[in-house]
């Protein structure tokens, strides 16, 4: 049986330290023997962030290295056809989409919404370069990016204007849906000459509507709109 060596507990043969007084316990056989040191670094590093002008600057220089490569490609070896435009135009994509989050952060979030449609519209117009007509592009491809542009910059203005919530947001994205599916079959049907009608965005106006119904009278009522809340957990 040991003792504790500074205030003479009795100390069982499994402790490493006195349970009294925290001395440590130490063997007489083992006293002269160092202990062995550990062969990695008790200190933690810390790996410095890379900042977002570093990262702004990594991304311009592949983007154009990308676009200025496939360029060359296409003029000095592959000329068939200007196949290097849409290369070029996802480049363009990729650097409005990001610029807001990597170059400036301060940018209005309509501008940025406003200047993805612009970036969405020029490549889809370079594509529609590259095919034998350009209708379907002045018919039906600019026209659906307007209107998507147009119902993302109305979608972001209603969630600034009115209280956020996950009920409030499904109701304007349910009122906006319908409102789409019907304008796109308009711009279809118009461009195939067909008679201007709805039919199956009829059925999602339909269907929108029913929740459209459900969801205000659950924002309306308090109780309801509790319940709700506490048993979806949001």
């Amino acid at each position: 049986m040991s003792y504790c060596v500074n205030c003479g507990v009795e100390l069982e043969s499994s402790l490493q330290e006195c349970p009294l007084c925290h001395t440590p316990v130490i063997n007489p056989k083992e006293a002269g023997r160092e202990i062995p040191t550990s062969p990695y670094p008790v200190d933690k590093g810390q790996v410095e962030v890379v900042k977002r002008k570093d990262l702004g600057i990594l991304l311009s220089v592949v983007l154009t290295a990308t676009g200025v490569t496939c360029l060359l490609l296409n003029l000095l070896v592959f000329g068939q056809s200007l196949w290097s435009l849409l290369v070029i135009g996802i480049c363009i994509c990729l650097f409005v989409f990001t610029f807001p989050a990597v170059y400036y952060s301060k940018m209005p979030i309509y501008v940025s919404l406003l200047s993805d449609g612009i970036a969405v519209a020029v490549y889809l117009y370079m594509i529609a370069y590259l095919t034998p007509s350009t209708d379907w592009f002045w018919q039906l491809g600019l026209p659906i990016v307007m209107l998507v542009t147009l119902c993302m910059e109305i979608f972001t203005f209603l969630l600034k204007k009115i209280p956020f919530s996950v009920l409030s947001g499904a109701l304007c994205l349910f009122i906006e849906i319908p409102l789409f599916c019907a304008a796109l079959e308009l711009m279809i049907r118009r461009m195939l000459f067909d008679p201007l009608r709805l039919t199956w965005s009829a059925v999602v106006l339909t269907v929108c509507a029913i929740i459209d119904v459900a969801l205000i009278t659950i924002l309306v009522k308090k109780r309801l709109r509790n319940e709700v809340r506490r048993r979806l957990h949001f």
